[in-house]
């Protein structure tokens, strides 16, 4: 990929994840992702799955079931930090010839999610992301699924971002919905405050754009100065 490609892509990315138009849609795609965060963060700890609801306005939740606190902790916390750390591994996917793969297993999740959607809401968005999927996987060039994914990466690290401050927002400004908080349940769960678990979240968050930048970084230092 050259540098004025990136920029390119970049552009895109900026374009459907910041401006509120497009954010109303895209946004649906990085709750969709929260959810999954929770839902295998539960599965990988034996939890039973009680299932996954989705919102228009970009709520969701996950139900989850267990008698170890630690595993409830664990499951609870990977919602928040999902999309950057998802959004970082399709950027290194599309960088390094996997975008391709990348595509297809992303494609493959949102299929089996399918299993645990317990509304009529959250099964329409997830069908429109995986007819998205579908389609870019038969038109769009393999050459350029790279950077497809690239773009959709970088629009799910921005999100993250977007949606970390709108969480803190709540601690600070909104505290009316405080029990919307994955913050607020981590720090009754575990006695450890809210503002620690916030941190915590932004440093997974920080992680993950600094892993994006790895491949980014040499592009876009080509460009002529």
């Amino acid at each position: 990929m050259t540098a004025t490609e990136l920029w390119l892509v970049i552009g895109v990315a900026v374009a459907v994840s910041i401006p509120r138009a497009s954010w109303r849609y895209f946004g649906l795609l990085a709750t969709v992702t929260h959810e999954l965060g929770h839902a295998f963060a539960a599965l990988m700890t034996g939890q039973r799955l009680g299932g996954i609801r989705l919102s228009l306005d970009h709520s969701g939740t996950t139900t989850s079931y267990s008698r170890r606190p630690l595993a409830a902790v664990w499951s609870t916390f990977w919602g928040y930090p999902v999309p950057a750390v998802v959004g970082a591994a399709m950027v290194c996917c599309g960088f390094t010839g996997w975008g391709p793969a990348a595509m297809s297993v992303g494609t493959l999740i949102l299929i089996a999610s399918f299993l645990f959607l317990r509304n009529g809401i959250g099964i329409l968005i997830t069908a429109v992301a995986v007819l998205a999927a579908v389609l870019l996987v038969l038109f769009v060039p393999p050459a350029f699924i790279g950077h497809v994914m690239i773009g959709l990466g970088l629009a799910l690290l921005v999100a993250a971002v977007r949606d970390l401050g709108k969480l803190a927002a709540v601690h600070t400004r909104h505290r009316s919905r405080l029990s919307t908080s994955d913050a607020y349940l981590l720090a009754r769960a575990t006695r450890i405050p809210a503002p620690v678990w916030l941190v915590l979240f932004a440093v997974v968050v920080a992680a993950a754009w600094w892993a994006a930048w790895q491949p980014m970084g040499p592009v876009l230092a080509a460009l002529p100065g």
